[in-house]
């Protein structure tokens, strides 16, 4: 079955640097945060969004994501570059009320020899910001979705 793949531009910032003179681990969860509200929350009007960013969230929306689990494999440190990373994103499964999204961060597509970064793998739960409950994906977002489910990751376990 072929399933599609977003894929997010994400530029790196000079401070995404560590000692080692490469993207930080920490720095690299806040560059997949921001890839997936990228691809996923609703933009502001005028703005470019992908289809699949319909999930109005926080708490004036009623609507929380919480990260329910996060797993990182690096493959290759990501040295500075100006040219942004692609960040490739589908869903590993989507449940009643999570989804899990899988992430590749690749170089610039452009780039004459391509690297495999880092494959990380979030388990999001969508939670009423009123009663803390989980809420159930809705038609929308399972419509908007759904061409996106495809293989979850499996990682290398050593």
């Amino acid at each position: 079955m072929t399933f599609r793949r977003l894929h997010i531009p994400i530029h790196l910032r000079w401070g995404d640097l560590d000692a080692f003179n490469h993207v930080n681990n920490t720095s690299m969860l806040k560059l997949l945060e921001e890839a997936r509200v990228r691809a996923f929350w609703k933009p502001e009007p005028g703005e470019q969004a992908p289809e699949t960013a319909i999930l109005a969230s926080g708490i004036d929306q009623g609507v929380l994501t919480l990260i329910a689990r996060q797993e990182i494999e690096y493959l290759a440190p990501v040295p500075y570059q100006r040219r942004p990373l692609e960040v490739q994103m589908w869903f590993g499964k989507l449940g009643g009320s999570s989804l899990e999204v899988c992430y590749e961060v690749h170089n610039d597509p452009a780039s004459s020899a391509r690297v495999l970064y880092a494959r990380s793998t979030a388990v999001i739960v969508l939670v009423d910001a009123v009663t803390g409950r989980p809420l159930r994906i809705s038609p929308e977002m399972r419509e908007a979705w759904q061409p996106y489910v495809g293989e979850p990751i499996s990682y290398a376990r050593r």
